[in-house]
């Protein structure tokens, strides 16, 4: 595994002034049973490596200066989920085990096939000290639609249809921390076809997401607990945006503080990346804190912003924070006091 002397002198430069970017986007300490840090990233083409601190000539221009930067951003998370992960993997092992180390692991959706897929996986990386996995994976798959169509004998006969499933499988996993079970579903809807083709997937996956999913945990699933969906949905605009609203249309919430965000590179703000969950069903509690982390500028700066998302990523990460430690709120309720109120445990006299 490698240490910071291992590091080139361009690798340590680019590593402080992204630790500066890193506290001036309000992402906050890890504090052990206090808070959770669940980030979410869609790291460009993450397959191939170059395996030198050097520039690669030819291709793939991710190079271990690059790895080095995912790992110094990702670190900052407790669990994070990945999109684009592609299906040679040399990068993702390589950032485990040289950069993150065996506190570390990774649990891997299986390539979506197809020209759609585009070779592409899901991954989450998590922290082992801070999460672990509630036992809970798997893949989304729509469920076929019944239709009437008439028989021979003139009768009508109801007959279960498949439909059209998802360009890239989402995948869902569970987790556990602090004793508090929630599960994350990751998803990277289609670019190509236009928006009616965005906007299929982003129903389907809004709508399945809410009757087969927050439904069954309000009914006492266990297994699920909090569902919070995140990744790339490929919807430029936040606000009225049909793509947008559509995501919104079954009750998925997103955080105040990112709805101004964009989460890509570039001079055209773009809302591609989300991170939401349905406030009913959610037992977590949101600290109020969420943003990204903007590194352009910051790292590589001898090449362009683009020439740099080949070794980045063109994607910033989402973050979101979640409180733990519900001592606070515990208390309240056996004081008989709401827990809501400004300093609730007042009541007790000194």
């Amino acid at each position: 595994m490698f240490s910071y002397t291992d590091y080139s002198l361009e690798a340590i430069e680019d590593v402080v002034r992204l630790r500066r970017r890193l506290d001036a986007s309000g992402l906050p300490p890890r504090s052990t049973d206090y808070n959770l840090l669940i980030g979410s990233w869609n790291i460009q083409a993450f397959g191939r490596l170059f395996p030198d601190w050097t520039e690669n000539p030819g291709s793939p221009k991710r190079n271990l200066r690059g790895l080095a930067l995912l790992a110094e951003i990702i670190r900052r998370f407790d669990v994070v989920a990945i999109q684009e992960v592609k299906r040679q993997t040399t990068a993702l092992r390589r950032l485990l085990d040289d950069f993150l180390g065996p506190a570390w692991a990774v649990i891997l959706s299986d390539v979506t096939a197809g020209e759609e897929g585009n070779t592409e996986r899901f991954a989450f990386i998590y922290d082992t000290r801070r999460v672990r996995p509630s036992g809970l994976a798997g893949e989304i798959v729509l469920p076929p639609v019944e239709i009437t169509v008439p028989s021979e004998d003139g009768e009508e006969t109801v007959v279960r249809q498949p439909v059209e499933q998802f360009a890239r499988t989402p995948y869902i996993v569970g987790f556990e921390a602090a004793g508090q079970r929630f599960s994350l579903l990751t998803a990277h809807i289609k670019y190509g076809g236009g928006t009616d083709a965005r906007l299929a997937e982003i129903r389907a996956l809004a709508e399945y997401t809410a009757s087969e999913i927050r439904d069954r945990a309000e009914d006492g699933d266990v297994e699920v607990g909090s569902v919070i969906v995140l990744g790339d949905f490929n919807i430029d605009r936040r606000g009225d945006n049909p793509l947008f609203q559509a995501f919104l249309s079954t009750g998925l919430f997103v955080p105040v503080p990112l709805r101004a965000l964009k989460t890509t590179y570039g001079t055209e703000p773009k809302h591609y990346d989300q991170l939401a969950w349905f406030m009913g069903a959610m037992e977590l509690t949101f600290s109020g804190l969420a943003g990204v982390i903007d590194f352009v500028g910051a790292v590589f700066q001898e090449l362009s912003a683009r020439s740099m998302t080949f070794r980045v990523s063109d994607h910033f990460p989402l973050w979101a924070e979640f409180i733990l430690d519900r001592s606070v709120a515990q208390m309240a309720e056996k004081l008989g006091v709401d827990p809501a109120m400004p300093d609730p445990l007042s009541v007790v006299p000194d």
